[in-house]
């Protein structure tokens, strides 16, 4: 009997440790816990014991190869440990380069501590099936690791709202996989890579509110899936190229607060773009007389440029414009008739050279 009791244990140990992450992730997560610390909420209470694959909060591992596969750390979430606190979480520290030894690594989300500082671990582009890296909402500085185009799985990068520097490596170009780059409101600068447009799968990109500089890369409009393209606030000269408009899917065309010149490309303003925004820049010449029925716009904004000429009679012909915004530029003439008017302010078409009719000063015939 107590010889079979002692069988029964050791068979219980023996598939205790099978179903239980390796030594080696665990201490790698110990490791990366060391270097941070979140004093509020506790979200570390629970990594303690031997088993990191289950009960150790944030933590998943591969069902069949017991490995550590994701982390998600969310300093913004709806989970009870933040509506028991009643607050948002706080983390200051820095993300370990132990996190490169959890080599079957798929998803590392540590997002919107506000608090956690340093650089990216340089090691990243070492974790070959990496798909998500989100550190977006935190106080990273230094730059994008040079050789990030080696994720080649890498579908999710968002390294928004951060003090990162520096230019866009230009192997992030090799992300073939690459669905969200999401890197807005950091310290980027440079251009942006001619060869953009190898990011095939893209559906989003969102560059906004850096210091990138130079031209839009006609390489960019070759990217068929690509949904929404955001460059604003940026110092992003040249003109718009016209293939922006031809784009198959392209919905939002965020453009605004840049150094851009020349015409607006009539491609524009008949598309499937519903969201354009053009404003504050150095924009010129008259509108193009192209609205129609695809004209379809939930924001049309044109404002704080240098357009003149009349408003087209086409516009009329949209069917639907949300929000337009034509203020602050040298327009001339009687603004048209037709239901995309008939719910707009004056704000939409103050400080031009002489624009009159509803919902300004009637004409003077």
């Amino acid at each position: 009997m107590t010889t079979l009791f002692y069988i029964s244990l050791i068979i219980l140990s023996v598939a205790s440790a099978v179903n239980s992450c390796p030594p080696s992730d665990r201490a790698a997560l110990l490791a990366f816990k060391n270097a941070l610390h979140e004093p509020y909420l506790g979200i570390f209470n629970s990594w303690k014991g031997t088993d990191c694959c289950h009960n150790w909060y944030g933590v998943t591992c591969d069902p069949e190869s017991k490995r550590v596969a994701d982390i998600s750390l969310r300093g913004e979430s709806e989970d009870p440990i933040f509506q028991r606190a009643k607050r948002t979480g706080y983390m200051t520290g820095y993300i370990s380069p132990s996190i490169c030894r959890l080599t079957r690594l798929s998803s590392l989300i540590i997002a919107d501590w506000k608090g956690i500082s340093g650089e990216l671990p340089r090691c990243f582009s070492k974790l070959p099936f990496l798909r998500v890296l989100d550190v977006v909402g935190n106080s990273i500085s230094g730059y994008i690791p040079a050789d990030i185009g080696r994720l080649h799985r890498l579908t999710v990068l968002n390294l928004a709202d951060n003090l990162i520097a520096g230019g866009i490596p230009l192997s992030l170009t090799n992300l073939s996989s690459l669905m969200h780059l999401d890197v807005r409101n950091n310290r980027l600068t440079g251009l942006l890579p001619q060869n953009f447009g190898r990011l095939g799968m893209l559906s989003r990109a969102l560059l906004s509110r850096n210091q990138i500089s130079g031209r839009i890369p006609p390489s960019i409009t070759t990217i068929y899936r690509l949904a929404d393209l955001d460059l604003s606030m940026n110092q992003i000269s040249g003109q718009i190229p016209a293939s922006l408009g031809k784009m198959a899917v392209l919905a939002t065309l965020n453009l605004d607060f840049n150094k851009l010149t020349g015409p607006i490309p009539a491609t524009l303003l008949n598309s499937g773009i519903s969201n354009l925004n053009l404003s504050s820049n150095s924009l010129e010449g008259i509108l193009p007389d192209v609205f129609g029925p695809r004209s379809y716009f939930t924001v049309l904004d044109l404002s704080h440029n240098n357009l003149k000429g009349p408003i087209p009679e086409s516009f009329s012909k949209a069917s639907f414009i949300g929000h337009l915004d034509l203020s602050h530029n040298h327009l001339c003439g009687a603004i048209p008739l037709g239901s995309p008017f008939n719910h707009l302010e004056a704000s939409s078409f103050a400080f031009n050279d002489c624009l009159c009719g509803k919902p300004l000063l009637p004409c003077r015939h």
